[in-house]
């Protein structure tokens, strides 16, 4: 970069200021009284471009408004537009000034990790920068898109998923061995080489080559039917019906390449993005943003903001695909496809117009677009609003989708009940609201009905009944949390945030304390925190939810008597029983023989009867 000029005074005198720029490309800032920067852009021609914004004919109110708080101007001549365009892009993520529109994005995309140094290779959720040995496939829009991957390879494949110190210390097959999520590679049940089979199918998947793979189970299927072996060939059979579910959901008709379609929308001043991501042919999915200070652009000017930083913020740890569709023309796409493309070390290309099938795609991604701004603008803003306060208030990288919360309710042990109630980003989610009875377990031992619980909810959601959440709440501290982790563990669910919510001194409300699984430290937030706040309503769900649930169960078990269990005992016999002994309490102290003395009532079921009252004996 060659040279930095400014002018330095109280009163901006613009004509003076443009005769002194060149007529080059880069960069410039406009400050306003304070020293604030108020936008930054770029330019192929400086004096051109910055002598645009002071002409009379400027008639965009939000331009006028800039202009006239321009106290002073900083440019940086560069060597070339590219470089201009990449300081640009620099200069918002750092100072992000308060007219240039403004991309809110995720800290970094997840990917599905191959561990390929390993004997038995592991598939597992990752985040962060790609170093370890092995392989990456992404990037996915969401930590939703890569665990509903992952649980469909393991239920297809049965590839491992656990942690590699998990997995050294098994003596026996764990609880995914058992509900066929795994073949057991840790206590040796599969060859290496039946292994390393699954797992290349897995690998051909992930690539986009699913058809290929169920060619090859075909062929398996017809060779095991033909050598008898019926129960081997069922097995290729379901791979094979499960794949060929994905491929009509999934898979994106003429194409087998990476592609991003991007559509972008405007409504009420309010702009919206909606992004697909296209992997080897397979749509992994995709994801909504809401960049800020749209009131007077265009989709034009969202689409060249929002592309620039979403690509360039983070080089180097973003995958930018061979080609990006838009639903609009995007301002020097040129400039633009050059730098992606050395940036990507390969070609990239931008597609503004598109016909056939790929015109289909981008029509998908301006309906929803045009969906979530409908439900981003309506009174469910406001719980959108609370999620991505949330997700500010807990570092997280991904703004949450789905959260769920487990409490417990009992009257000192009896009739224990969890309850787990659902929230996404539209409010409470009622209809996936569950209640779990629990069986078995010490009357009042809150650590093990939560076991129960959690055991039971997640092993359902494995088997693909439901969807797994982003982040977990449990109603309780330390200890419910390591229970709930204990239970993540050996389910081997990753990438979901597991949070307890504590109460605090009184416990009174404002004063909870959050306990962060993986985190030392547990974490206060501000009582007005409209974060807290959310929690504070799923917990306050999930426990009146469990209230209901427990009273209910509680009221059937002392209406029932202990003589409805007794097989052969109808309602007109324990009627006649409990009259002629003048009720339960004396029936318990009845002998055998003076129950067999009733009309109805045969030697073996008087036998029945004193046994289920004296089980001790």
């Amino acid at each position: 970069m060659a040279k930095s000029d400014s002018v330095n005074q109280n009163t901006f005198h613009y004509e003076q200021f443009l005769k002194s720029l060149p007529h080059k490309p880069g960069v410039y800032r406009m400050l306003d009284q304070q020293g604030q920067i108020l936008y930054v852009g770029k330019a192929r021609d400086l004096k051109k471009r910055v002598s645009s914004y002071f002409q009379k004919t400027t008639a965009e109110v939000k331009t006028y408004s800039m202009v006239r708080q321009i106290h002073n101007i900083e440019v940086t001549v560069t060597h070339s537009e590219g470089e201009a365009l990449l300081l640009e892009n620099n200069l918002i993520k750092e100072f992000k000034p308060r007219y240039n529109i403004l991309l809110r994005d995720d800290k970094s995309y997840p990917y599905i990790y191959l561990s390929t140094e390993d004997d038995f290779p592991r598939l597992s959720f990752h985040r962060g920068a790609r170093k370890g040995k092995g392989k990456y496939f992404g990037p996915y829009p969401s930590a939703g898109a890569v665990r509903e991957t992952l649980n469909l390879l393991q239920k297809v494949f049965s590839v491992r998923q656990c942690e590699d110190s998990f997995f050294r210390n098994r003596t026996r097959p764990c609880l995914q061995y058992q509900i066929k999520r795994c073949t057991a590679p840790c206590v040796g049940l599969v060859s290496k080489e039946q292994y390393a089979e699954d797992m290349r199918h897995a690998v051909m998947f992930l690539e986009g080559k699913s058809g290929a793979v169920i060619d090859e189970l075909v062929q398996k299927m017809e060779a095991a039917s033909a050598d008898l072996q019926f129960e081997r060939a069922a097995k290729y059979r379901d791979q094979i019906a499960s794949l060929r579910r994905v491929q009509e959901k999934q898979y994106v008709s003429g194409e087998s390449g990476d592609i991003d379609v991007i559509a972008s929308v405007i409504k009420n001043g309010v702009g919206c993005v909606q992004v697909f991501f296209i992997r080897g042919g397979l749509n992994l999915g995709n994801k909504t943003y809401f960049p800020k200070q749209t009131s007077e652009a265009t989709p034009d000017d969202i689409l060249y903001a929002f592309i620039t930083q979403f690509y360039l913020s983070n080089r180097g740890s973003r995958i930018i695909p061979a080609e990006i569709i838009t639903n609009g023309e995007v301002a020097d796409s040129d400039v633009l496809t050059q730098i992606l493309s050395e940036q990507a070390g390969r070609k990239v290309t931008l597609s503004p117009r598109v016909r056939g099938e790929r015109a289909r795609w981008v029509n998908l991604a301006e309906s929803n677009a045009y969906a979530a701004l409908a439900v981003h603008l309506s009174n469910k803003a406001n719980v959108l609003k609370r999620f991505e306060l949330l997700q500010d208030a807990l570092g997280l990288d991904d703004l949450p989708q789905r959260m769920e919360c487990f409490d417990i309710s009992h009257t000192f042990g009896e009739a224990p009940v969890a309850s787990c109630v659902v929230m996404d980003i539209n409010g409470p989610v009622k209809s996936d609201y569950r209640k779990f009875n629990i069986e078995g377990i010490t009357p009042g031992d809150d650590y093990g009905a939560m076991h129960q619980a959690l055991t039971r909810r997640y092993t359902r959601l494995k088997k693909g009944e439901g969807k797994i959440p982003d982040i977990l709440f449990i109603d309780g501290g330390k200890g419910q949390v390591s229970e709930a982790e204990k239970v993540l563990e050996e389910l081997q669910i990753d990438g979901v945030i597991l949070i307890g919510v504590a109460k605090g001194s009184e416990r009174k409300a404002g004063l909870e304390t959050l306990i962060v699984s993986g985190q030392a430290q547990p974490v206060h937030l501000p009582q007005n925190s409209p974060a807290l706040h959310l929690i504070q309503q799923i917990r306050d769900e999930a426990h009146r939810f469990a209230i209901s649930a427990h009273r209910s169960r509680r009221s059937k078990v002392r209406k029932s008597s202990v003589l409805e269990e007794i097989p052969g005992l109808g309602p007109k016999r324990r009627q006649l029983i409990l009259k002629q002994f003048g009720g339960l309490q004396q029936v318990s102290r009845a002998g055998v023989e003076d129950l067999a003395k009733l009309p109805g009532i045969s030697n073996q079921l008087a036998q029945r009867i004193y046994d289920t009252l004296h089980p001790e004996d």
